[in-house]
């Protein structure tokens, strides 16, 4: 055994040093980690060699005929970024024959499977490729480019696929419709495209994500087609009571004739700045006073009656915003046809709002998608997310709470 002293001078001098010397021996050990890597990794590829050629290095081959020979040619140098460790060069051995293929290192691999999964995940879950490139170098000792990125992005495009298409298996009693535009690269040219969204509520008031598809969402054939497509892959339309959207043209008709059995309710957010785009600066706040008394009053009658009175002040006034209003009453009130507890939740298409702000905050970063399938693949993770999130957290449709009263009840209650 080799016996080593230290003299006590020299540990204390080392040690005093040691304050300033902490990056390097972070330094060292992760050198001295590459070396271990890269001596075992080559020991693995030494081994593989040997037991391809049948014998070990210098090791003369009994008697075999000398056209069937083979022998160890050298090696080459190839480069392998392992996640923890960094980039190790190496020396792979190779044969005269040009047959032996290491099982060690993948073949025309240079990143471990592992760096890549945590790539797609931090481009997934916010880092745009430039800035995901900017960071791979210290993240994972290597520079990882953003068309690697992109190419690792397209190994999803099947299972992304496979789940926006998937069999809905339940019923779903009401339904988010909307739709929210990306700027994406479509044919070399930069164009806003809009991919149209669904969100069921289930009969355990659970949301799920059901449709994302591009399409125009002013045109009813479209979402003709979209509901179509839905009760092809398994949704029971007969079993479809409310559809909550926006005033898009055509689609409250077209919803209506797909599913028989189903009313439409009107964004009533959506309703009332479209009352109040119309309305002069002046008398904006009185006109939101009196549209907050229709929407939020206690009982439909009550809502009626001062729909009414509205009419009453305004209709002469801004007849424009009048009417946007008068056309849109009825869908707009559906909501007190169901029960009173889940009133809150069926007035205004809010849940599909916050989806659509969380695609928007995702994407905002990147400024042009590249194409429909990164916009799938990106909006996809978004939409998983939230499902995980509303399983954990069904709508909670409370009882009808005392404060639900338009401001004109509550000045006639006090």
């Amino acid at each position: 055994m080799l016996n080593v002293s230290l003299d006590l001078s020299e540990v204390r001098e080392f040690a005093k040093n040691l304050p300033k010397m902490k990056e390097n021996i972070f330094e060292i050990m992760n050198l001295d980690t590459k070396r271990i890597a890269k001596d075992f990794l080559e020991a693995m590829m030494s081994t593989e060699i040997s037991l391809f050629l049948g014998r070990e290095k210098y090791e003369r081959q009994a008697l075999v005929a000398i056209k069937s020979r083979n022998y160890r040619n050298g090696w080459y140098n190839r480069s392998f970024c392992v996640k923890g460790i960094g980039q190790v060069e190496m020396r792979v051995p190779r044969d005269r024959r040009g047959q032996f293929q290491t099982s060690v290192l993948p073949k025309y691999e240079r990143i471990d499977d592992r760096i890549k999964q945590d790539c797609l995940l931090l481009y997934l879950t916010g880092l745009s490729t430039r800035t995901l490139e900017m960071l791979s170098t210290r993240l994972f000792g290597r520079s990882i480019s953003k068309t690697e990125i992109s190419e690792l992005s397209k190994d999803l495009a099947p299972k992304i696929e496979q789940w926006r298409n998937r069999e809905i298996t339940e019923a779903f009693k009401y339904l988010y419709i909307d739709g929210t535009n990306f700027s994406m690269r479509v044919d070399k040219s930069i164009t806003k495209v809009c991919v149209l969204v669904v969100i069921g509520v289930n009969e355990k008031n659970q949301k799920q994500v059901l449709a994302l598809q591009a399409g125009d969402k002013e045109s009813s054939s479209t979402w003709r087609q979209l509901f179509k497509d839905l009760k092809t892959r398994g949704l029971q339309g007969g079993k479809v009571q409310l559809g909550l959207m926006d005033g898009l043209p055509g689609l409250e008709k077209v919803f209506c004739e797909e599913f028989i059995n189903a009313e439409v309710q009107r964004c009533q957010v959506h309703l009332a700045r479209n009352v109040l785009t119309k309305c002069p600066a002046k008398i904006k706040e009185a006109v939101a006073d009196d549209l907050r008394s229709i929407f939020y009053a206690s009982s439909r009658a009550k809502a009626m009656k001062f729909y009414k009175e509205f009419e009453e002040r305004w209709a002469k006034e801004i007849p424009s915003a009048f009417k946007s209003l008068e056309q849109n009453i009825e869908s707009a009130l559906r909501f007190y046809n169901y029960p009173a507890e889940e009133w809150l939740s069926l007035r205004t298409t809010n849940p599909i709002e916050r989806l659509n702000k969380e695609f928007k905050r995702r994407t905002k970063s990147m400024e042009i998608v590249a194409g429909e399938k990164s916009c799938y693949n990106l909006i996809t993770v978004i939409a998983l997310r939230m499902e995980a999130h509303w399983k954990k957290n069904p709508i909670n449709f409370q009882k009808q709470i005392p404060w639900f009263k338009s401001p004109k009840e509550f000045t006639q209650s006090n």
